[in-house]
């Protein structure tokens, strides 16, 4: 092998030496500035991006807490809507049932004045007719007709008598 003889080495060695150098300074010193100015760039870049998330991610997290801050004051203000109307159903309610009380009273008060007066006519009646089969039972028993005036007075002590005691 023609590099392993010594005649050959130190011209093969000073070659190395002036291609390592060539080498060198061409891609460590031309290229390295280069990629290292890309590698801050891009890591001038991805800083920016993480603010810009950061500032985004408050952002949202601002927007969602506004959200839920205006989905908690409509709830609220639906709650309140649903109360208010419950209780004025609930007055009206009330108002129609005492206005239909009112008029059932109104009702049953004329019912009872009828009913009452109905009765009074009744009882006069009845005491009419009492007082004729009075004076028929005792014309038939005695052959005479007495005083219309006083068997009507009769019944009417009869019926005055019975509507106390019962």
């Amino acid at each position: 092998m023609p590099q392993f003889h010594l005649d050959n080495f130190i011209p093969q060695l000073v070659w190395l030496a002036i291609f390592f150098a060539i080498l060198y300074f061409g891609i460590v010193r031309l290229t390295l500035p280069k990629l290292g100015r890309t590698l801050e760039a891009r890591e001038g870049r991805i800083a920016g991006d993480l603010s810009t998330a950061e500032q985004a991610k408050a952002e949202a997290d601002a927007m969602s807490a506004t959200y839920t801050a205006g989905i908690d004051h409509a709830h609220k203000s639906a709650r309140a809507a649903v109360a208010e109307a419950k209780a004025k159903a609930a007055l009206n309610v009330e108002q129609a049932v005492a206005s239909a009380n009112a008029v059932l009273a109104a009702q049953a008060a004329v019912a009872d004045a009828d009913l009452s007066g109905a009765r009074m006519r009744a009882l006069a009646e009845i005491e009419g007719v009492a007082a004729d089969a009075a004076a028929d039972i005792v014309e038939r028993l005695t052959g005479r007709r007495p005083d219309a005036a006083l068997v009507a007075g009769a019944a009417r002590t009869a019926f005055a008598a019975e509507n106390g005691a019962g």
